[in-house]
């Protein structure tokens, strides 16, 4: 029988970035040009004070897709910018987005990569006095 080992990523943040239906994949390219490695996308409904331009003022449900992205702290600032740019955030009306810090995920690295971040991991500790 094989030994299984957890590899645990700390020092990441979770951005998620709420959007009108059909920005999606504008936003994960701009992301992915930035450095993120990938995205979750998802449906959602949503409801605010432009959605209740309905008959009689009833609010009308408008649907969302909410898109999550898991980057590395040294990565964050510069994806969350790019994906508020892609997005036009800067804009009422079209969305929101933010940032959680994530104490700690596990997925599959594959040998090769973990064994460059290891090595680079002990070459910086070596520098510290």
């Amino acid at each position: 029988m094989s030994l299984r080992e957890i590899t645990v990523l700390t020092d990441i943040a979770l951005i998620t970035c709420i959007v009108q239906r059909g920005l999606a994949d504008t936003i994960i390219q701009a992301a992915r040009e930035a450095g993120a490695q990938g995205a979750t996308v998802h449906f959602a409904r949503g409801m605010g004070v432009r959605e209740r331009l309905g008959i009689l003022g009833v609010a009308v449900e408008v649907e969302k897709e909410v898109v999550d992205i898991v980057v590395s702290k040294e990565q964050v600032e510069r994806v969350f910018e790019r994906m508020y740019l892609a997005g036009n955030l800067d804009t009422p009306g079209m969305g929101i987005m933010y940032i959680t810090p994530l104490e700690k995920a596990a997925t599959y690295i594959p040998p090769d990569v973990l064994g460059k971040f290891v090595d680079d991991a002990n070459k910086t500790d070596e520098k510290k006095p």
